[in-house]
């Protein structure tokens, strides 16, 4: 059976068209990220990590916007992010902030994560956030990892 996936309200980034804005003209990079801990009562601090993240979206350089969404199963809660983005080099700095590290860096031994990353010629909100919906819930395969050698999707 598939997967109950909730998503959080969309948080513009500064690089959004407008507030309202979910469609972007333009080359955008998509960003989809999963963690699956490896005990339930692990996700609460990571989702409350990634609500505190959220709350700097606004300032954070390059980014369209993000959602953040959750699997609420209690045997198997998963929890992750969808974050749009103008280059990829700005998706590497967000990474690499301090405040970012320290939550990898906190539940990495916790669970375990893999992401999915792919450009689009024109963002469009709904159309994104149904194929993720289709692959977090299990309805489709996920887009191969670029990480683990598997190119862009």
């Amino acid at each position: 059976m598939p997967s109950t996936i909730w998503f959080a309200p969309w948080t513009s980034g500064p690089a959004a068209e407008t507030a309202h804005e979910k469609n972007v003209t333009g080359a955008a990079v998509v960003s989809v990220t999963e963690f699956t801990p490896h005990r339930p009562w692990t996700a609460l601090g990571v989702n409350i990590a990634g609500a505190a993240l959220r709350k700097s979206w606004p300032e954070v350089t390059g980014a369209v916007g993000l959602w953040l969404w959750v699997d609420p199963d209690v045997r198997r809660p998963r929890s992750g992010s969808v974050s749009v983005w103008r280059e990829e080099k700005d998706l590497k700095g967000f990474v690499a902030r301090h405040d970012h590290l320290r939550v990898m860096r906190s539940y990495r031994d916790r669970g375990t994560m893999r992401s999915a990353l792919w450009e689009t010629a024109r963002f469009d909100a709904e159309a994104t956030r149904a194929a993720v919906r289709s692959f977090l819930s299990g309805r489709s395969q996920w887009p191969r990892d670029p990480a683990a050698g598997g190119g862009r999707a």
